[in-house]
């Protein structure tokens, strides 16, 4: 594959304020980064206080607002949203977590419901909080971040394959509910992906029937630069013709 080479677009979000979650590391840092370099105000959320503090203190030239809580309860939600001071132009829904391949007759409650408060419904309540904003300037763009298991069965276990098919049912109804007033909703599909996100295989029956399947089908792993590149392009501009697009960012993983 050749090598992957950043091109950043000047001024691309100019006078833009746009909020980010999972900013402090992966995918989330590499589109705020993107995004701030490219002129916006970045409202950037993390679970890790750390992380954004050292982010924002190797970028002091950026427009970096750190946000730092659990973005999958209201408190963190109200935090992100009045850190943008009544603006919000775009919002990339990026924060995830992982799930440890567990099929449904091993999955325990605990796991079940956080995979599902962090990757689907904090989701929910940041869009259910901006786009009001959104509705009143008549215009906006949300980007989720779904997964390649968002598409397909074989690529984690039950909890965390629920909620990125979740993710892609929010995001194409709020497409058709938003599209005729100014707000696209768009997602984007990462497939391997080099991220501080790590997966453990629990389950010996995953081990089995999920093992051999990745090992023969999953592509090259990503850059979590080249996944804010795609993002970033929906967010911006440059996107405006697409709502309700479901893209993956893949390297050709789900045209196997």
């Amino acid at each position: 594959m050749p090598e992957w080479q950043e091109v950043v677009t000047p001024a691309r979000f100019d006078g833009q304020t746009v909020i980010v979650t999972g900013a402090a590391s992966g995918i989330g840092r590499a589109t705020a980064l993107r995004v701030a370099r490219e002129g916006g105000r970045v409202i950037a959320s993390d679970l890790s206080l750390d992380g954004l503090d050292r982010f924002v203190a190797e970028h002091p030239e950026l427009s970096l607002v750190p946000v730092a809580g659990d973005i999958s309860t209201e408190d963190a939600v109200r935090r992100v949203v009045a850190a943008a001071n009544g603006r919000v132009d775009a919002l990339a829904n990026v924060a995830g977590i992982m799930d440890s391949f567990q099929p449904v007759h091993e999955l325990d409650d605990e796991t079940w419901n956080r995979v599902l408060d962090v990757n689907l419904t904090s989701m929910m309540r940041l869009m259910r909080a901006v786009v009001p904003l959104m509705l009143d300037a008549g215009s906006g763009s949300i980007v989720n971040v779904s997964s390649e298991a968002g598409l397909r069965g074989s690529a984690a276990g039950a909890a965390y394959t629920v909620s990125k098919h979740a993710v892609i049912g929010l995001t194409r109804s709020s497409a058709v509910m938003y599209g005729r007033r100014g707000i696209r909703v768009n997602a984007v599909c990462p497939g391997g992906t080099r991220t501080n996100i790590h997966a453990e295989f629990k389950s010996q029956l995953a081990v089995e029937v999920l093992g051999p399947l990745m090992q023969a089908n999953v592509p090259p792993i990503a850059e979590a630069d080249e996944l804010a590149a795609s993002i970033s392009f929906l967010l911006s501009r440059d996107g405006s013709n697409i709502n309700g697009c479901v893209l993956p960012s893949d390297n050709g993983w789900s045209a196997t």
